[in-house]
């Protein structure tokens, strides 16, 4: 995939047309007139981890808290992110330099998927890699750029969906569902885990990219930690979930990314902490 992924890179440079309807060409063009680019470096467009890891490493900041903006995720994603892949370097060179100046230059960060077996708030990989592009280019320009979602997944009807739009499908269609929220009860101890999950995705989305809006956090926040009946299930199957959930939300006011948070939901969500935490404490010292 590599290969033919680079081989079309190099027909693109290589081509003999106008600038203007070659970008790729019309920028190697103004690197290879840099002193300090060589020709090889100017030809990487195919980045990726280092040679035999994976991932990105901004799971990491938002799990420990280790992050203050936008900032903290870019240099987790350079660093992590800034190798290339050519036909000359099939197995990887560290190009982070190069990698810096090609984000320095995208307006667009978009994601193509082609099932509906997942979605944006399913998986970490969707914030890290997606919104930790958006947030990287913020970072380095200055500028936020466009996100966009590129659904294929019916290839007779391809859409594409700003990300805010796409997020907020994703809301409304699974995240507040209560269908969804009641299918997912069935399964005990994992449903909740799956909530919390949910919770921990949307939250890494918005510190990346700002693709939630303080209405999602507050129905979220009444459906996953204040509903009674939810309350119930989590309790007896999983109040480590119902922990996780609260001090995520809290901690998304605490950031700002829950702007106007109501003083009332956040209070609820403190008394729920402190309730949680108190029963899990009281199970550690049962005997077995």
């Amino acid at each position: 995939m590599i290969t033919l992924l680079d081989e079309g890179v190099n027909l693109a440079i290589n081509a003999d047309e106008p600038l203007e309807q070659n970008y790729i060409r019309k920028h190697y063009l103004q690197d290879i007139a840099n002193e300090d680019t060589n020709e090889a470096s100017a030809r990487y467009r195919i980045f990726g981890c280092p040679p035999g890891a994976y991932g990105i490493g901004i799971l990491d900041l938002i799990e420990a808290q280790n992050w203050k903006d936008e900032s903290d995720f870019a240099r987790c994603y350079i660093n992590w992110g800034g190798y290339a892949y050519s036909r000359g370097e099939p197995h990887g060179v560290d190009a982070r330099t190069e990698f810096t100046h090609r984000l320095t230059s995208v307006e667009v960060a978009i994601h193509n998927q082609d099932d509906r077996e997942h979605d944006i708030f399913d998986s970490d990989d969707y914030f890290q890699f997606h919104g930790g592009m958006i947030a990287t280019i913020k970072a380095l320009s200055g500028k936020k750029a466009k996100g966009y979602f590129g659904d294929s997944s019916n290839p007779a009807n391809p859409k594409v969906r700003d990300i805010k739009e796409e997020t907020l499908r994703v809301y409304r269609t699974r995240v507040v569902n209560p269908k969804w929220i009641s299918s997912i009860q069935k399964h005990g101890y994992k449903g909740a885990s799956e909530m919390a999950a949910t919770v921990d995705y949307l939250f890494g989305f918005d510190a990346t990219a700002d693709v939630v809006s303080d209405h999602m956090y507050e129905q979220v926040a009444q459906s996953y930690a204040l509903n009674e009946v939810t309350q119930v299930f989590m309790k007896e199957s999983n109040p480590w979930a119902l922990q996780g959930i609260s001090e995520r939300l809290l901690e998304a006011a605490q950031r700002g990314l829950w702007a106007q948070p109501n003083p009332d939901t956040l209070e609820a969500l403190r008394q729920t902490l402190l309730k949680t935490d108190a029963m899990l404490e009281g199970r550690s010292e049962q005997p077995n």
